[in-house]
């Protein structure tokens, strides 16, 4: 049900050692970046410096550790909603804003931040930009994708000119400060505090959330469960290019155990208090704690009406007069006495929150998101459900042994020499609740996967609904999906790629072409994961490479008349080429009007290693399709594609007519003989295999004569070798056997025989071969000086600085500064290892 996928572990130095911070904070972004805090401790001078450390999942040794400069422990670490930039707040009161540098996820920049001098920061949030999705699992066997997630109507906490949402943060402090900072848009930071209410008293804990309508709600409470908890209303406005905040108090709660007879006294301090969700400021957790146990109570704020005393009841009521309300904090469930409770983990997944989804979640055994997870002192978590709180599994800690299960009584711990047993300080679910980091008591990460249906037995049909209903959820929201990958067993990888093509090929027009893309990294990603599919994953892989450089050419083409009314220059020759199905290259060239692709040389030739890419691309595909039989080779999975094929024919014209203008430009061919023209020889082949599988329902086989001509091909020209997708150097493809992985940070993991993928013969590498630059596609030579990144999640190599001067090649370059072609984020590889 829970496992632990890897445990990460500091190496330990004579000198200067990383030791957990107390607090101990952990944030999980949408990007499947995980921050977490140590003290590094330097031995001789008694020095602490106060560490951020931020890891991919992928590659968890590669930790990028910020010295972070706070002065005091860091109280406090957010994510923004896009999962790039991360505040950290420490108990001096000073808020530091990391951005990546160069947008590489191993460095790290504080550019902006904001201080409340000496005053300890206890919680802190990044203001709501409006943006809220719900999941309707009822509707997971629906074909719409808009039907299983709608977007719900959410007001930002506050709006610049024209409706756009402002950025900025909001933090609470011990004294009952509110302080908040807004970013203009002009770089400009806008500073302002408040206190939350007119009697300023010590706040030991607090919470934020946002409300539909564009407010903000603070929780706090002073740390004494005899004291009430109690709860603000935030408005922030800017009046005069002034930031202004009001406050406003709500209803409060007494804590239920503290009015209890028999446990009035037994939990005296409250150590958790969490909202549910961010969007949701009518449901509270809060847990109370002694040194022996704790206690976990979830409450509800409603509507209750008032009753009215009998001498008012006589008037004739006025016609609509309805009964008074008023809003009331109850109860809504509460846990038996428990352990003593370590840390809380709440889930992101936005499944709305009624009585209908739990009928639904039993339904449909759907249980990520439902469930929170609690860390206890005995080193178990316990994941409850987030109403009911309902125990919905179990897991031992790594100490106790793996030997038990659910049920059984849990053996009596030995108390290890040396200090009490390893147990979670900070927990934190990922994204679609389908994991867990926890950091321990030690300073170690573990990764653990949580089952989607909480142990409970599955048919394999439902299992894979549910995993391609978080695949679908990633692909709408543009997150990470490499937690969605961890639960991915090798035999369900056919199953899951075929589905999700069917769900895709459903939905309408508009958003099939903003996925086209998205979708091909997934498929990628899933392809990965067996050595049966690998050869598949190099096919998307060259697809996403060839509908980029597909839209970077015809963006050149401009239209010869601006006027004209109809299509651009790129429509019409998709149009001319798919209606004439000519095999002779010229004859289909004469029907376009060449003024639109007269361009200037300098562009054309700086693009002639994309195009070199392409007409290599097509020499191979056509050369290896007599040996494409049993054993799937890259490449297979361009025979049946009709749509990739007709791209690579219109790429072929375009490029014939560039050619008449800048001869500099064709591809470059090594022909056996000096009179054959090589290039209407390939597209006549292509075109004939194209003809084959335009009609996607009924794809007919290539016929003989197109195969032998096929064979003919290596003896009248030379085929290059294609550089396919580089060996993948993280860690998802070993993570599917049942034994944790132990790793270090700082040291690169690699295991001879560990490789799934060093079977399929595509990917050997043999030592003197050259490295390849996979976007720019040059070679960069054997020993590569230059340094370079890596997409963290394809493993694609690019040289980090640019060797090209012209603006069409670095027009093309600039596309991907952020992301690779399949959205994953770079990192900075050096250059001896790339």
């Amino acid at each position: 049900m829970m496992e632990v996928a890897y445990v990460c572990e500091w190496e330990k130095r004579p000198k200067s050692n990383h030791y957990p911070s107390i607090p101990l904070v952990c944030a999980w972004s949408c990007r499947n970046l995980v921050a977490f805090t140590t003290d590094l401790k330097n031995e001789e001078d008694e020095k602490v410096s106060h560490m951020v450390h931020i890891i991919d999942t992928e590659h968890p040794w590669d930790v990028y550790s910020i010295n972070s400069g706070h002065g005091e422990v860091i109280s406090c670490l957010e994510w923004d909603q896009s999962g790039s930039r991360l505040l950290s707040a420490d108990g001096d009161g000073q808020i530091k804003c990391w951005a990546m540098a160069d947008h590489l996820v191993n460095s790290w920049e504080s550019s902006l931040g904001s201080a409340e001098d000496g005053d300890p920061i206890i919680a802190l949030s990044w203001l709501h930009n409006g943006v809220k999705l719900a999941l309707h699992v009822e509707m997971s066997g629906s074909t719409n994708f808009g039907e299983k997630f709608s977007r719900v109507k959410f007001s930002p906490s506050l709006t610049l000119f024209g409706g756009k949402p402002m950025e900025g943060w909001l933090a609470v402090t011990v004294s009952g400060l509110v302080t908040v900072s807004l970013l203009k848009p002009n770089g400009q930071l806008l500073t302002a505090s408040e206190s939350l209410c007119r009697l300023r008293g010590r706040v030991a804990l607090a919470d934020i959330a946002f409300t539909g309508g564009g407010n903000i709600v603070v929780a706090a409470t002073d740390g004494s469960s005899s004291s009430p908890v109690q709860f603000y209303k935030v408005c922030v406005s800017v009046v005069n290019e002034k930031c202004r905040i009001d406050t406003e108090l709500l209803p409060s709660l007494f804590m239920r155990c503290t009015t209890d007879p028999v446990r009035r006294d037994k939990y005296p301090a409250v150590t958790h208090l969490k909202f549910l969700t961010r969007e949701n400021s009518e449901q509270v957790l809060l847990c109370a704690s002694s040194q022996m146990g704790s206690i976990v109570e979830c409450w509800s704020l409603r509507k209750e009406g008032l009753p009215v005393n009998n001498i008012f009841q006589h008037r004739s009521p006025v016609v609509g007069e309805k009964q008074p309300t008023i809003l009331k904090w109850r109860i809504l469930s509460a846990t038996n006495d428990l352990d003593r409770v370590s840390a809380v983990a709440l889930p992101k997944l936005p499944i709305s929150i009624s009585n209908t989804d739990l009928k639904v979640a039993s339904d449909t055994k759907f249980c990520p998101g439902l469930g929170l997870a609690l860390a206890f002192h005995d080193g178990s978590i316990q994941i409850l459900h987030r109403l009911s709180l309902h125990t919905m599994g179990v897991f031992y800690g790594s100490s106790s042994g793996s030997s038990q299960r659910p049920g059984d009584e849990p053996a009596i711990k030995r108390q290890r020499p040396g200090g009490p047993t390893v147990h979670f300080k900070a927990l934190q679910f990922s994204w679609t609740s389908l994991a867990l980091a926890g950091v321990d008591n030690h300073g170690k990460l573990h990764m653990i996967r949580v089952s989607p249906s909480m142990g409970q037995m599955l048919d394999m049909n439902t299992l894979l609904r549910h995993l391609l209903f978080l695949l679908e959820y990633c692909m709408v929201t543009g997150y990470d999906w490499w937690d969605v990958l961890l639960h991915v067993q090798p035999g369900m990888v056919h199953n899951l790629v075929e589905k999700l093509h069917e769900e895709y090929m459903r939905q309408n027009q508009a958003l099939q072409q903003v996925l086209s893309t998205r979708i091909v990294a997934v498929k990628a990603s899933l392809c990965k994961l067996s050595s049966a599919t690998a050869a598949r994953a190099c096919d998307f892989h060259a697809k996403l490479l060839l509908i980029a450089i597909s839209s970077t050419l015809k963006s050149l083409l401009r239209p010869h008349v601006l006027n004209t009314p109809d299509k651009s220059p790129g429509d019409r020759l998709a149009e001319i080429c798919s209606k004439n199905t000519d095999t002779d290259i010229d004859k289909v060239m004469i029907n376009l009007k060449t003024e639109e692709f007269v361009l200037d040389g300098p562009p054309l030739q700086s693009l002639q290693q994309l195009i070199q890419w392409v007409g290599d691309f097509v020499l191979y595909l056509m050369a290896n399709l007599p040996n494409q039989g049993s054993v799937v080779r890259p490449g297979f999975g361009f025979l049946r594609d009709g749509w990739s094929l007709g791209m690579l024919r219109e790429m072929m014209v375009m490029i014939r007519i560039w050619g008449l203008l800048k001869p500099g430009c064709l591809p470059i061919y090594t022909a056996t003989s000096d009179n054959q023209d090589s290039m209407s020889l390939l597209f006549r082949l292509l075109t004939k295999l194209w003809l084959c599988s335009r009609d996607e329902g009924h794809p007919q086989e290539p016929d003989e004569p197109l195969i032998d001509e096929c064979c003919l091909l290596p003896s009248q020209l030379l085929v290059p070798s294609m550089d396919w997708l580089p060996v993948n150097d993280g860690i998802i493809c070993k993570l599917q056997g049942k034994h944790p992985l132990r790793l270090q940070f700082g040291k690169p993991y690699s295991l001879p025989g560990l490789n799934s993928t060093a079977q399929v013969e595509v990917f050997s590498r043999s030592p003197g071969v050259q490295r390849m630059d996979h976007l720019r596609c040059l070679y960069m030579g054997v020993c590569p000086t230059e340094d370079s990144k890596a997409c963290t999640r394809c493993g694609c190599v690019t040289m980090l600085r640019s060797p090209n001067k012209t603006n069409a090649m670095k027009q093309w370059e600039q596309r991907w500064i952020k992301n690779c072609l399949c959205g994953g984020l770079w990192r900075r590889i050096p250059s001896t290892m790339s």
